[in-house]
């Protein structure tokens, strides 16, 4: 038991006193930043969906 205590109280310094936190406007910033990546990177692969879609569907209508 006495070493699951140790384990919580070092977690719980290490945490708090020498972990470096990002600021609240670095965090901000990169959330941000996040979000667009991940709506561009979603409209991309639905740009992608779509041309696979009608590719195949063009090439299904000249074959039956």
């Amino acid at each position: 038991m006495s070493k699951i205590t140790s384990y919580i109280k070092d977690s719980y310094v290490e945490l708090t006193q020498k972990v470096s936190w990002p600021s609240w406007s670095s965090l901000q910033s990169s959330a941000i930043l996040v979000m667009i990546a991940s709506f561009i990177l979603a409209v991309v692969i639905m740009l992608i969906d779509m041309f696979f879609k009608n590719t195949m569907s063009w090439i299904y209508n000249i074959l039956y």
